[in-house]
């Protein structure tokens, strides 16, 4: 049968399939959120709100067009609540677990495709693997839920604070940013349960799960651990402690934290620069950010969450790699050591091809929006590296944007979560590897 219809023919890359993949979920998921019970009118989300949404879900975004909370029904929440744990999952992922729950076998190429959709190194233990993953996430998010509604229960009727609660926390782990909330976390911002456990939810999901486990199975013995998982936690350590300083430098006078206690804007600070590394939750008003703030988080959202993780931007392993290469270039070696690790020179040039490709859609992006809309540079400039980095924080733009503003953003948000490298491989035919190598010659540089 497969001969006579001439599919035997149809192979598809592991890259081609990741795309082709979210993009179902995202289709499937605007056609649900399109439906009247989806919406508290009863009309349904129009087509192109109805895409935003979902892809801002799928994506674990957060950005939105229509309030959650006011606009959608409980229907409308619980499909959001899916497409976000799908999103963060993988789709793939998920439809392993199912297949093995079901006692399916799981086939090379599906291995293959999981191995690219988890960023993994190895097919070895890949469907174990994904045990791992799903069962960790449900458990890390069951905990947070629980902890969650037990916070919001005093504020709300218990039904109401279960469903915030396992909202917000699968929301916060999947690093997605959506809330129930109209103004996210400003009401529980002096609340220090309800902002840790986002924290350590939102940090837990963009550090990883390849990383937890290699830190689960060696506990904290760092020099067992693997040279992904070092790099990860220096980094993503660094890049917190650095964003919670400054966050509470530039803001410790403003009008943002201006009714807070010297505790308060400590606990604010520090929430504030770990939502910014791809988390979309806030706990201030964010037009009401000095300039500064504002400029850092872009740097933060930029760089995002770790590889493997439910987070976007370029990671925080590309970035770490790019300031080790400089660093190397200006002392005159030719190599890059880490940890007594040598890395290896392709990885090196696949860092700065992210890094050239996301600074070239984002500026491609961002000129197309100074064109369509209205709002100051800066603030489109912060939406589309949100969308980008797949964070969700806004400075208001989002429910203003034109048609075309929002497809951008869309598209914007789509190419982030996939990744550039991964989509545009995808949609580009790999040539084969030459078996020759031309001679070199010396080009000018700086």
């Amino acid at each position: 049968m497969r001969r006579q219809i001439g599919l035997s023919r149809l192979v598809l890359h592991p890259t081609q399939v990741l795309a082709l993949g979210f993009l179902g979920v995202i289709l499937l998921g605007t056609l649900a959120l399109m439906l009247p019970v989806a919406t508290v009118d009863n009309q349904g989300l129009h087509w192109l709100d109805a895409l935003f949404t979902a892809t801002s879900a799928v994506c674990v975004t957060g950005l939105v067009v229509v309030d959650t909370g006011s606009m959608l029904t409980r229907v409308g929440q619980m499909i959001i609540l899916v497409l976000v744990q799908i999103g963060g999952l993988g789709f793939m992922s998920l439809a392993a677990m199912i297949a093995v729950l079901l006692g399916k076998r799981i086939t090379i190429n599906n291995r293959v495709v999981l191995k690219e959709s988890l960023n993994h190194l190895s097919l070895q233990g890949i469907v174990q693997l994904v045990r791992y993953i799903v069962f960790l996430t449900l458990g890390i998010e069951l905990i947070g839920a629980l902890v969650l509604a037990w916070s919001f229960g005093p504020h709300m009727p218990f039904g109401d604070a279960l469903f915030h609660g396992v909202f917000h926390a699968v929301s916060a782990f999947n690093n997605a940013g959506f809330d129930l909330f109209t103004t996210s976390l400003i009401t529980y911002n002096t609340n220090p349960v309800v902002m840790t456990c986002v924290m350590l939810l939102l940090t837990i999901g963009g550090m990883g799960v390849l990383v937890w486990l290699n830190i689960i199975n060696h506990g904290w013995q760092v020099a067992k651990w693997s040279l992904h998982t070092k790099i990860v936690m220096l980094t993503s350590a660094l890049l917190l402690v650095i964003g919670s300083l400054l966050v509470f430098v530039f803001e410790y006078h403003a009008l943002a934290f201006a009714d807070f206690t010297l505790g308060e804007k400590i606990l604010n600070s520090i929430f504030q620069s770990a939502t910014s590394r791809t988390a979309g939750f806030f706990s201030v008003n964010m037009t009401s950010l000095t300039t500064a703030t504002i400029m850092l988080m872009v740097v933060l959202m930029f760089i995002g969450a770790s590889p493997g993780s439910t987070g976007g931007g370029i990671k925080t392993t590309t970035f770490a790699l790019a300031v080790l290469t400089v660093s190397n270039v200006l002392r005159g070696r030719n190599e890059i050591h880490v940890g007594h690790r040598t890395v290896a020179a392709p990885l090196l040039l696949k860092s700065f091809a992210v890094i050239v490709v996301a600074i070239s859609w984002v500026v491609v992006a961002t000129l197309i929006l100074t064109v369509t809309e209205s709002a100051p540079f800066l603030w489109l400039l912060f939406e589309v590296v949100s969308a980008f980095a797949t964070v969700g924080l806004s400075l208001g733009v989002t429910p203003e944007l034109s048609d075309i503003g929002k497809f951008v953003i869309t598209t914007t948000m789509y190419i982030g979560r996939v990744g550039p490298l991964t989509l545009f491989s995808a949609l580009m035919l790999r040539s084969s590897v030459p078996r020759y190598r031309y001679a070199e010659e010396q080009v000018l540089i700086g």
